[in-house]
């Protein structure tokens, strides 16, 4: 903190002053940030960081587009759904059409967890059940129902709420499916019904594990035998982050009942959604009304409608999967050098570096920061570095991420290659 100037270290004790301590900040020395654009920060100090970490910007920080979309719409009308407006009309019918067409109905949050947490209401609802599975190392928002269901924060998990472990490094789906069925067991044995089975269709927060394709089939069949319901999490995967579609359900050739989106989907803005079968959404408001005042309100549909523009015309998802393999290459050339990472895996723009030991990643996050690039940390052990950029990054700034990360590993680890 000494090599920081004094508006840095006021910035900091008028935040410790008024912000409540459950808040927290990135890195042993955070960054200032004043203002971003492309895959850049810009900090107070002066420097810009390369942002690998952080799925938001899905178009890149401050796109052009998506910023005119905001204010136009801001200076025009900003209301509810329970007035007759276009936007979350078209909204709806162009999210609806990026998805399996039995996916054909769309209730508007503000959040990921908002839309996590209507979907296990709705699970519950329409199944009469109450039990649910998350994997080992989940995260899935921050409501009290999802804070029991995110064991990754290391909260005691919820009653009725079962785990399913899933190997990094195996990708075994016979395996994981056979963990979703002793859940199911477990369930059983306790007297509670199934009612659902959640995951991140990356696995982010496990340690980032695309799987072969095919990988969920197994065990969506086993919580649709067993009475659940399918939903996937697609709040970190989502917008074409996985490079092969829009949606990181699809890489496993399976049709979710219900699916959640967030983070990436107004680029910033907050908005989020939960599409499902409408046969589902129709059993569940039967007994219940979901009215949400800011979800789906007319400027966060204007910025999410921005964000669909901007990945359909800019090519953003080929952009994705290009430079996906290109940074996973290099990714895995570090593997080569560096004795410390242990396994590479990724699909598209997410990319999991493992390293050896555990308490290494913490140290290797840090180093990059100070190299100008800024990733982050995953897995039940915070052993996997978290790589993540907007996905508008070009090859450049791919080999720039990759040395950036050469050197942080090499000044992490001395002793290594």
């Amino acid at each position: 903190m000494e090599s920081q100037g004094e508006e840095y270290r006021d910035a900091l004790a008028r935040r410790q002053r008024v912000l409540a301590p459950t808040y927290r900040l990135f890195y042993d020395e955070p960054l200032y940030v004043k203002k971003a654009e492309g895959v850049w920060l810009h900090g107070a100090d002066g420097r810009r960081y390369l942002d690998a970490y952080n799925n938001v910007p899905v178009v890149g920080h401050c796109h052009p587009h998506v910023v005119e979309c905001i204010v136009r719409q801001a200076a025009v009308l900003n209301t509810h759904t329970r007035y007759l407006t276009d936007a979350p009309i078209e909204l709806g019918e162009r999210l609806l059409a990026t998805l399996p067409r039995e996916i054909n109905c769309v209730t508007f949050t503000c959040s990921g967890s908002e839309a996590n947490d209507l979907a296990m209401r709705v699970c519950k609802s329409v199944t009469g059940g109450q039990g649910a599975i998350v994997t080992e190392f989940a995260y899935h928002g921050t409501t009290e129902t999802l804070a029991g269901m995110s064991p990754v924060t290391g909260q005691a998990t919820a009653h009725g709420v079962f785990k399913a472990r899933i190997d990094p490094v195996r990708n075994d789906a016979t395996a994981f499916a056979l963990q979703v069925e002793a859940a199911i067991g477990q369930m059983r044995a306790a007297g509670i019904r199934p009612a659902a089975l959640l995951v991140d269709t990356i696995f982010g927060s496990d340690g980032v594990v695309p799987g072969p394709a095919g990988f969920l089939q197994p065990a969506v069949a086993a919580i649709r035998a067993a009475g659940g319901l399918f939903v996937a999490d697609e709040v970190q995967p989502g917008f074409g982050r996985t490079g092969e579609g829009i949606w990181g359900f699809q890489r496993h050739g399976v049709v979710p009942d219900l699916v959640s989106m967030g983070k990436p989907m107004g680029n910033g803005h907050p908005v989020a959604a939960l599409c499902a079968r409408r046969e589902v959404m129709e059993n569940f408001a039967r007994s219940t009304r979901y009215f949400n005042t800011f979800g789906g309100n007319t400027v966060a549909c204007a910025a999410a409608l921005a964000v669909l523009d901007v990945l359909e015309r800019e090519r953003v998802l080929a952009n994705a999967l290009a430079m996906g393999e290109r940074l996973q290459r290099g990714i895995s050339q570090l593997a080569a050098r560096h004795a410390c990472v242990s396994s590479v895996r990724g699909a598209g723009l997410f990319i999991g570096m493992q390293l050896q030991p555990p308490q290494l990643a913490a140290r290797v996050v840090n180093a990059a920061k100070r190299e100008g690039v800024l990733v982050g940390t995953a897995g039940g052990a915070n052993d996997t570095i978290k790589i993540r950029p907007p996905l508008v990054i070009g090859a450049d700034e791919v080999d720039l991420l990759v040395s950036g990360l050469d050197r942080a590993l090499a000044a992490a680890s001395p002793r290594d290659g």
